[in-house]
């Protein structure tokens, strides 16, 4: 990469999406960059790299997109996290809350050994719901989390003392207030 790129600059932002009231921040045009692509992986990857683990776990499915390529970068498996009805295997499920509703994630138990140290990937930490239940479904297949990492976190919303509260270190690429 030949300039420095401002990840933050380069993520769109939506107002009024989903619902009203919402500022969404999307990480499309930051996929569709080549140079902010490569310093989006570079960022996630740098962070990740101060934190000893065995795997990343990705949930479904802008965990995939962060998540996969961190993992390839330094040489760990990926794990994934999937709505209900979407993995095969010997499955463990958790439910969490969302803002409008209930929600659940899967994973194949056989896919995170005993004692493996996992780390929780997402594009955004928010409420902190769904990496919570990423950490739980680590927890009950016999594995350890090494910590949460986000590429964005939306400070106003707590998904950081959410998590932090049951013992998980937060690590956020880009924060935002709003």
């Amino acid at each position: 990469m030949s300039e420095q790129v401002n990840l933050k600059e380069k993520m769109r932002v939506i107002e009024g999406f989903p619902g009203p009231g919402i500022s969404y921040k999307d990480i499309t045009t930051i996929l569709a960059d080549p140079d902010a692509l490569q310093a989006m992986i570079d960022a996630l990857a740098e962070a990740a790299s101060e934190i000893s683990f065995d795997y990343v776990l990705g949930t479904e499915s802008r965990g995939f997109i962060v998540g996969v390529p961190v993992a390839d970068r330094l040489h760990k498996g990926f794990i994934m996290a999937r709505k209900p009805g979407k993995l095969p295997g010997n499955l463990i499920r958790e439910s969490y809350t969302l803002e409008y509703g209930e929600a659940a994630i899967e994973v194949d138990r056989d896919s995170i050994p005993e004692g493996a140290r996992v780390l929780i990937m997402d594009d955004l930490l928010a409420t902190g719901g769904t990496a919570k239940a990423a950490c739980a479904l680590v927890e009950k297949a016999g594995g350890t989390v090494a910590g949460t990492l986000f590429l964005t976190e939306l400070t106003s919303l707590g998904g950081r003392k959410v998590l932090e509260d049951e013992g998980y270190a937060v690590h956020a690429v880009l924060q935002w207030n709003n």
